[in-house]
């Protein structure tokens, strides 16, 4: 079947276009926690208005503005359950509810691909999730979110889920 498969250079623009999504996925829930806004004008604003914004981040390359929807959505619908797979998870220390609210937004986001996108390989979740995390974080953040997401991936995969750990 000519012309059904991406090339690889296709394909790399569609994984950067999905990391956009997953970075302005996140920047839209933490904006959704932070204002109380609802989905929809969040979702709007990001596709029509900050995509071109050079201070958005994205000048290289677009988010994927489906999987973008997708991912907004999801999380915002399933944010109790994904709070209830994610607390049990965290070190004794850390209680989810007084979590940083951009921390907790990874997670949830994260925790999503990975218990509602079997599509979506453990490890290239975790991976792009922990890539988030190290774009805002230089401290321990990102080894959390790794942690917390390996340990989900585990308990919602099974075993050959895989570590988001190269």
């Amino acid at each position: 079947m000519a012309g059904s498969r991406r090339t690889g250079a296709g394909q790399g623009a569609d994984k950067r276009r999905r990391s956009a999504a997953r970075l302005a996925c996140v920047q839209a829930l933490y904006e959704m926690e932070v204002s109380g806004a609802a989905t929809d004008p969040v979702l709007e604003a990001f596709m029509s208005e900050r995509w071109s914004a050079p201070e958005a981040g994205f000048v290289n390359q677009a988010p994927d503005p489906a999987f973008l929807s997708v991912l907004v959505r999801g999380v915002s619908a399933g944010r109790e359950d994904l709070d209830a797979l994610i607390s049990p998870l965290l070190p004794e220390n850390r209680d989810l509810a007084r979590m940083e609210i951009l921390l907790r937004v990874v997670l949830r986001a994260g925790a999503y691909e990975l218990a509602f996108r079997p599509d979506i390989p453990a490890k290239v979740a975790i991976n792009e999730y922990v890539d988030v995390a190290h774009a805002f974080y230089a401290g321990k953040e990102p080894g959390l979110v790794n942690a917390v997401l390996d340990r989900l991936a585990r308990q919602v995969r099974g075993e050959d889920a895989g570590s988001g750990e190269l």
